[in-house]
C-alpha cells in the first residue's frame, strides 16, 4: 500500500506544532549519541512493514484452494487490513507526538509479530481476519510514526526522506511478495515458512528499535483527537484532481494484491505461486523505479501522465490476459507499475504542495478515508462479482470503469493546469 504512502504519512504524522520545534535539537542529539544507524534502521523497518502487509498476496490462491474460499471471501480478508490501517493512520501520529515515537514503533513491531504468528498457526478463516486486522493497525502505525521519526532525525532532508521512503516501500512490497512466493513454492511449508522468515526480520528490527534512542525529544500537550475530514473550497479543485487519480490507482492495487496473482495463473495456465508472485512483484518494482525518477517531474505533470498511462495500462492488461502469454502479462504488469507510480506519487506531491498548513490534517483525513475506501470497496465488489460470475468475466468491466476514472482525473489535471500554473 502502496504501494506506496510515505509522503502523506510524514506530512500527517508531523503536523503537531510541537513536532517541528524539537526536530533540529533531536537530530543533533542523535548525531552526537553516535546512533547514525537509526535512520537506515527506520528506513528498513518501513520497507519490511509494507512487506508484512503484502506477504499473503501470492498465497491467497493457495488458501482458496485448500480451504475452498470464494473470491469474495479472499477480498474480505484483504480488506480487513484497511480497517486496522485506517484507524491507526488517523491517530498514531498525534499519539506519538504526545508520548514519543519509540513506544509506538515497538508496539507496531510487536503487533506485526502477533499477526504473523496468527497466519502461521491459522487453521481456519477467523485467524486470517484477525491477522490482517492486526497487521493493518501495526503497519499503519509503523508507516506514520516511522515517517515522523525519520523527519525527527533529519529534519533538513524532509523532501528527500519522503521520496526515498516512497521508493523503499515499493521495493519492500516487491521483494516480500517475490520471496514469499519462492518460499511457498520450494520451502517446507508454504503457509508457514514465508511468514516465519518475515517474522525473523521483524524480530531483528524490533531489537534495533529497542536499542535506539527516542528520536522525538519534544512532547505535545494538545488534546488527542481525530482530524475532521474536510476540504477548504480554495483547494477543492486540486483535491478532486489528486484524490480521483489516487482512488483509481489504489483500487487497481487492491485487486492486484488480492485476486490478480491467481487470475494471471489461470489466464496463462501457469499454476505456480512463483509466477503469480513475479507478476505482482514486477508491478511493485516498476512502481519503485517510476517513483525514483518521477520525482524529477513537476507534480501535476507527473500525475496527469500517470493518470492517462494507468488508463491505458488497464486496457492493456485486459488484452494481455486474453493472449494467455506469460511474457505479455508480465509486460503489462510492468507498464501498470510505471504508470501507477507516476499517478500516485505525482498526485500526492501536488496535493501536499497545494494544501494550506492550517488545513493539512483535515484534508489528509479526507484523503485517507477516500483512498482506503477505494482500495477496499472496489476490491470487495470485484470479489463478489467474481464469485457470482468469474473474474475473467468481470475484470474487463472493472478495468473499463477504473480506466474512465483515471481519464477523468487526467482531464481535470489538464484543465486545472490551463487555469493555474503547475506546482513544481
Amino acid at each position: 500500500m502502496s504501494t506506496v504512502t510515505s509522503q502523506l504519512a510524514s506530512r500527517f504524522a508531523s503536523q503537531a506544532p510541537a513536532t517541528r520545534a524539537g526536530t533540529a535539537t533531536t537530530s543533533r542529539a542523535s548525531e552526537t549519541s553516535g546512533q547514525t544507524w537509526a535512520y537506515p534502521l527506520l528506513i528498513t523497518l518501513l520497507a519490511v512493514s509494507l512487506g508484512v502487509s503484502s506477504a499473503p498476496a501470492p498465497l491467497y490462491g493457495l488458501y482458496a484452494e485448500r480451504w475452498g474460499l470464494a473470491p469474495i471471501t479472499t477480498t474480505l480478508v484483504f480488506a480487513a487490513y484497511v480497517l486496522g490501517a485506517l484507524g491507526a493512520v488517523l491517530v498514531a501520529g498525534q499519539v506519538s507526538d504526545r508520548f514519543g515515537r519509540k513506544p509506538l514503533l515497538v508496539g507496531a513491531a510487536v503487533g506485526m509479530l502477533v499477526g504473523l504468528v496468527a497466519f502461521m498457526t491459522a487453521s481456519g478463516l477467523p485467524a486470517l481476519f484477525v491477522g490482517r486486522t492486526i497487521h493493518g493497525a501495526a503497519v499503519g502505525t509503523a508507516v506514520v510514526v516511522g515517517s515522523a521519526a525519520l523527519l525527527d532525525l533529519r529534519p533538513e532532508h524532509g523532501a528527500r526522506t519522503g521520496h526515498l521512503t516512497g521508493v523503499v516501500f515499493n521495493v519492500g512490497i516487491a521483494a516480500t511478495i517475490l520471496g514469499a512466493a519462492l518460499l511457498a513454492q520450494f520451502g517446507p511449508d508454504p503457509l508457514v515458512t514465508p511468514y516465519a522468515v518475515v517474522a525473523a526480520l521483524v524480530l531483528a528490527l524490533l531489537l534495533g528499535v529497542l536499542a535506539m534512542a527516542e528520536p522525538h525529544a519534544a512532547r505535545g500537550s494538545t488534546p488527542l483527537r481525530i482530524a475532521r475530514p474536510s476540504v477548504p473550497s480554495s483547494v477543492s479543485a486540486d483535491f478532486r484532481f489528486a484524490v480521483l487519480g489516487v482512488m483509481a490507482s489504489w483500487s487497481v492495487l487492491g485487486v492486484y494484491l488480492s485476486l490478480f496473482p491467481s487470475f494471471a495463473g489461470q489466464s496463462t495456465h501457469i499454476h505456480s505461486l512463483v509466477f503469480g508472485g513475479v507478476v505482482v512483484a514486477s508491478m511493485a518494482g516498476s512502481a519503485a523505479v517510476s517513483q525514483w525518477f518521477g520525482g524529477r517531474i513537476a507534480a501535476r505533470r507527473a500525475a496527469v501522465v500517470g493518470d492517462f498511462g494507468t488508463a491505458a495500462a488497464l486496457l492493456l492488461s485486459v488484452a494481455a490476459l486474453d493472449t494467455g502469454h506469460a511474457s505479455v502479462v508480465l509486460g503489462a504488469a510492468v507498464f501498470m507499475g510505471l504508470t501507477f507510480g507516476l499517478a500516485f506519487g505525482g498526485s500526492l506531491r501536488h496535493l501536499g504542495q497545494a494544501v494550506p498548513a492550517g488545513h493539512r490534517g483535515e484534508v489528509m483525513s479526507a484523503f485517507y478515508l477516500l483512498a482506503y475506501s477505494a482500495m477496499a470497496v472496489p476490491t470487495i465488489l470485484a470479489g463478489w462479482a467474481a464469485t457470482e460470475w468469474s473474474l475473467a468475466a468481470i475484470f474487463p468491466w472493472f478495468s473499463l470503469a477504473t480506466a474512465l476514472a483515471c481519464l477523468t482525473a487526467g482531464v481535470l489535471g489538464v484543465r486545472s493546469s490551463a487555469a493555474v500554473p503547475a506546482v513544481a
